[in-house]
């Protein structure tokens, strides 16, 4: 199957929501994946952070509203949110914010998302490139809200049948 390369390390990605509109950055992992060694990135778990405009500031002040924030990790660009049934969907989370008692919730989308506990079990990417998106439906004039991903992964060498599967089912998935 695998043989892991590396010990877990942690990939991370912050992304600012100035509005309200849809927010996405690319995360280059092409010097982790190499196709002639059949080198993969193997992602154990995925977390988001959800903070104000700065480090400290409540999110109550930054969002201002009742308020909910998407944040999704493919592995394809489909150019907007995707349903969870999409092969190009790593990960994805919704926070529900209460500006009354300042509450914080999630919705029937979970995160943290953890790929199993074994140090060989996760989702392995062949893709070089991971695509971060998030999107807040309220922010407050002045403010911005920052999401941040964070990916615990290793790299890994796959067999050469195990890793044309993962390459056949990315590319299937582009369509």
């Amino acid at each position: 199957m695998a043989t892991k390369k590396t010990a877990p390390f942690t990939l991370t990605e912050r992304l600012t929501l100035p509005t309200t509109a849809r927010v996405q950055d690319t995360i280059d992992i092409a010097s982790y994946v190499d196709v002639g060694d059949r080198q993969a990135l193997l992602i154990h778990s995925v977390d988001y952070v959800v903070q104000g405009t700065d480090a400290t500031e409540t999110l109550a002040t930054s969002l201002g509203a009742n308020a909910e924030v998407t944040l999704q990790l493919l592995d394809l660009n489909r150019g907007n949110f995707v349903f969870a049934n999409d092969r190009a969907l790593i990960s994805s989370g919704r926070m529900l914010y209460g500006l009354a008692g300042n509450t914080t919730d999630m919705e029937s989308d979970v995160y943290p998302d953890n790929f199993g506990k074994g140090s060989m079990e996760g989702r392995f990417v062949v893709n070089d490139q991971l695509y971060f998106q998030a999107a807040s439906s309220a922010v407050a004039s002045g403010e911005s809200v920052n999401v941040t991903v964070r990916i615990e992964c290793s790299i890994v060498t796959l067999s050469q049948k195990d890793f044309m599967a993962i390459a056949i089912q990315s590319t299937a998935a582009d369509n």
